[in-house]
């Protein structure tokens, strides 16, 4: 025993010395090529949608309105976002564990392959416009089958990389027992508990529902239960974006600025608390449906507003290492600390945009949240601008300031002082043009302008040509947007093949000198699995029996475009 474990200490040692694995290097590096190609194109398709939705560009007749905005959908929140997040993942796995192991490696790979053929599958019916169902794939609008079969594999394909995650994360704790998981690896296993347990309502609803409707095995579908098991997994897979960004804000940010972690028990506490708390969230994104009781709904409120704990336990703890590393540079003053932040560095600048930005998106959440609110703005504009200001700035910036340290890391080459000032550029048109665009979207949704609608002014009706000014703004933010996602695509791939070659640093802070031990309690994933199943039923079991119990007549397929 003690031999292995000096071989595993050995091999932990080595990888941050000598960097990552080259085998595990290459499966995050296939995994960013795809991200960020997604990035290209899901852009354009934004830009396009964009200009549209603003009545400046007209489509072309083999092309509409809502078959962009899936292709959107399918490229921006399921391909780049799953890809980065498991591309990531599996680095901070390799680098924290001691590299990846050989089956694992192998199940990454399957997993690539099962997700790429599922992404082509539901590719080609948007092409041929037989899938314009918009990506929350709502029946009774029913797309071609084949487009739900991609998608199924797509979730197997993740399934796959989420299991190769939990054997090597129980591989080590069976050659470290008595110790903590590394609190990357512990946000890891979070993430991946969250992508399988919340991808398997999605899995029920596309397998044992659409998939058999659509191709005519049965005549109708149960609508309400299948968005319901759409929801289960639709708000979790935003937080499991978001819970991959607060993994960079609590353990990266602050090695960059020279400062060290906070709490790590409040870390793992958090972790924990967005796992348990997460999947009934998303029952408020039905909270205007009809069908569903009061006490139903006021639970739901409860439980969506749960998950704004551990945020603001998050901003404490960012607050409070901001200060204490300012302080500990010379700040004088309450705010002197401020200045002392490094905002010329991109690794910093970047992710910071998007802790502010979590602000007003997450004020905006509690907005829809609230039956009384949700009821003024739920098929509105406002929606979009909320998901754009949560998962465009909060999310996806994170991941951009990720990238300039992680793509060099896993491809043995350095960020320069040049490209740290043209992402610091990149950054900063980002940050403008989605401000932009979602403000807009915003103040254009709470004057009543419909979400999931192309262009039009309702017969020249005053209240729609008002909206005017505010759409024109929305497609300058899209158009800002568009040359940021070309810089951020150029400098990925520089980074990747042209930047110079040497060892860029996997930055991890370390506790704070006074941290008291953290309780090995906090690593009882079993427990934790079983109370967030509890909190599951306690949100799901009674509407799901009344949906199927009472359910009203079934729906057969539309095809609405």
């Amino acid at each position: 025993m003690e031999a292995v474990l000096k071989q595993n200490t050995i091999m932990e040692k080595t990888n941050r010395v000598l960097g990552i694995n080259e085998k595990d290097a290459r499966i995050s590096r296939t995994y960013f090529i795809v991200t960020f190609l997604a990035l290209l194109v899901g852009g354009f398709l934004g830009l396009l949608q964009g200009l549209n939705r603003a009545g400046l560009l007209e489509l072309p007749t083999w092309m509409n309105y809502y078959q962009i905005l899936t292709a959107h959908g399918l490229f921006l929140v399921l391909v780049f976002t799953s890809f980065f997040t498991i591309g990531y993942f599996y680095a901070a796995l390799s680098h924290t564990l001691g590299g990846l192991l050989a089956e694992v490696r192998t199940m990454a790979w399957i997993g690539f392959g099962l997700k790429i053929v599922g992404f082509v599958m539901a590719l080609i019916p948007i092409l041929m416009n037989e899938a314009s169902v918009m990506y929350t794939f709502y029946p009774p609008m029913a797309a071609s089958p084949w487009f739900y079969v991609g998608l199924a594999l797509i979730v197997v394909g993740v399934w796959m990389c989420a299991f190769g995650a939990f054997i090597n994360v129980a591989h080590w704790r069976k050659q470290n027992k008595g110790k903590h998981i590394p609190i990357l690896s512990f946000f890891a296993t979070g993430v991946f508990i969250l992508l399988f347990f919340g991808s398997l309502p999605v899995a029920i609803e596309v397998i044992g529902l659409i998939i058999p409707w659509s191709f005519g095995w049965v005549d109708t579908i149960n609508v309400m239960l299948s968005r319901t098991l759409f929801w289960a997994f639709g708000h979790t897979l935003v937080n499991i974006w978001y819970l991959t960004a607060v993994s960079a804000w609590y353990v990266i940010v602050p090695k960059i600025m020279g400062g060290r972690r906070f709490s790590d028990l409040l870390t793992r506490l958090v972790v924990i608390l967005l796992v348990i708390l997460n999947i009934p969230g998303g029952f408020h994104h039905q909270i205007v449906d009809p069908g569903i009781s009061e006490t139903v709904k006021f639970l739901h409120v409860f439980m969506s507003l749960a998950i704004g704990f551990p945020s603001l336990m998050t901003a404490y703890a960012m607050f409070s290492v901001f200060e204490k590393t300012g302080r500990k540079k010379g700040a004088k003053g309450l705010f002197g600390w401020f200045k002392k932040l490094p905002w010329g560095d991109v690794r910093f600048l970047a992710p910071m945009i998007a802790m502010i930005a979590f602000i007003p998106a997450g004020a905006g959440g509690v907005v829809q949240t609230m039956n009384q609110l949700d009821q003024v703005v739920h098929n509105t504009m406002w929606i979009v601008g909320h998901f754009h200001l949560t998962l465009g700035m909060t999310a996806v910036m994170t991941f951009f300031g990720m990238s300039y340290w992680l793509v060099p890391y896993v491809s043995g080459r350095i960020l320069t002082p040049k490209m740290n000032k043209f992402g610091v550029i990149q950054t900063i048109i980002w940050t403008v043009g989605m401000s932009t665009m979602s403000i807009a979207m915003h103040l254009v949704g709470l004057l009543g302008s419909p979400r999931r609608t192309s262009f039009s002014t309702y017969g020249d009706h005053a209240t729609a040509l008002g909206w005017d000014p505010y759409l024109i703004f929305l497609a300058i933010g899209g158009t800002l947007l568009i040359i940021g996602v070309i810089m951020q695509v150029y400098a990925v791939f520089h980074l990747m093949f042209r930047a110079p070659k040497g060892q860029e640093e996997f930055p991890i802070a370390e506790p704070e000198e006074s941290a008291s031990k953290t309780p090995f309690w906090t690593e009882r994933w079993t427990r934790w699995i079983f109370i967030m199943l509890i909190v599951v039923a306690m949100g799901y079991v009674i509407p799901l029996v009344d949906f199927i119990g009472n359910a009203p007549p079934g729906s057969p397929p539309f095809k609405t475009w």
